[in-house]
């Protein structure tokens, strides 16, 4: 007589989140009146919801290019982008990520709330949800009291404040972000960073940050990827363990670890081997 059945033990299976983008083997090459030029050579990243990333590396070395990729306002020569598990297409008709530029880019014509109800506009969007949603975004970048001014009444600081509003208009999950503060002196710039790294943490966006400055790819970042003069290349991923974007404040900036990291990614940038801060492979 054989024993009693033992019922089936049934395990769950655990599916990993798709990556907020994913490149893979991207090149991109321009064709120019002289030949060609490389701008990115077999370049390869991934990104995890809700993380933040900077790209940093030499003037030149295809930083933008590869933010303009992933927004689909370029195609690769060849290689993929995913953003989300879709492709970067699929992605830019659906608005899955908001962008904002190092210019704000704001209408001068539409007031401070209609700048941010804009993409929703397009879209359709009921005029009374437009303006709640605006409401809620006026408030998150502590600009309420400006919502019936227009551009040209804002200093630089707050009319980038707007443009970021606007970009989180759709609720993105990812932020693409070419030098949104470069054009801002350094105590605004300073302000702004701090800002961010509230707005991220409150709307747990990923985000992809081109930027020149080691010290704010540090502040900013999860993790830096350095990348090589043209063709650019992603050469090295620097983790920046330096908590989490609700822990990071204006005391940060003082701190021992801190100085380590811009440090790291300094020498990194000039081709020294950093071995305590070198992240996970780029392939």
């Amino acid at each position: 007589m054989s024993g009693p059945i033992e019922p089936a033990v049934q395990t769950a299976t655990v599916t990993a989140p798709e990556p907020a983008v994913q490149v893979r083997n991207v090149h991109r090459v321009f064709s120019t009146g002289r030949g060609t030029v490389t701008a990115l050579e077999d370049a390869n990243l991934t990104v995890a919801p809700g993380e933040f990333v900077s790209l940093i590396g030499p003037s030149g070395c295809g930083k933008s290019t590869l933010l303009r990729l992933i927004a689909d306002l370029d195609e690769p020569t060849s290689g993929t982008i995913s953003v989300f598990g879709r492709t970067a297409r699929q992605a830019r008709r659906e608005q899955a990520y908001g962008i904002a530029f190092q210019q704000a880019g704001l209408l001068p014509w539409r007031t401070v709330r209609a700048n941010i109800e804009l993409p929703l506009q397009l879209h359709g969007t009921a005029a009374a949800v437009r303006r709640k949603r605006a409401d809620e975004l006026l408030a998150m970048v502590g600009l309420t009291e400006f919502a019936d001014s227009f551009p040209d009444q804002l200093s630089g600081g707050m009319q980038q404040r707007v443009a970021i509003a606007r970009s989180l208009a759709e609720s993105p999950r990812l932020l693409l972000m070419d030098e949104p503060f470069g054009a801002l002196d350094e105590m605004t710039r300073e302000r702004m960073q701090n800002e961010l790294v509230r707005i991220c943490a409150e709307t747990g966006a990923a985000v992809v940050f081109v930027t020149h400055s080691i010290p704010e790819a540090v502040f900013l970042s999860d993790r830096v990827f350095v990348m090589s003069a043209r063709p650019g290349r992603i050469k090295e991923v620097l983790q920046m363990r330096l908590g989490s974007a609700g822990e990071r404040g204006e005391d940060l900036r003082e701190e021992t670890a801190f100085y380590a990291a811009i440090t790291a990614v300094r020498e990194s940038l000039h081709g020294t081997e950093v071995e305590q801060l070198r992240g996970v492979e780029t392939r």
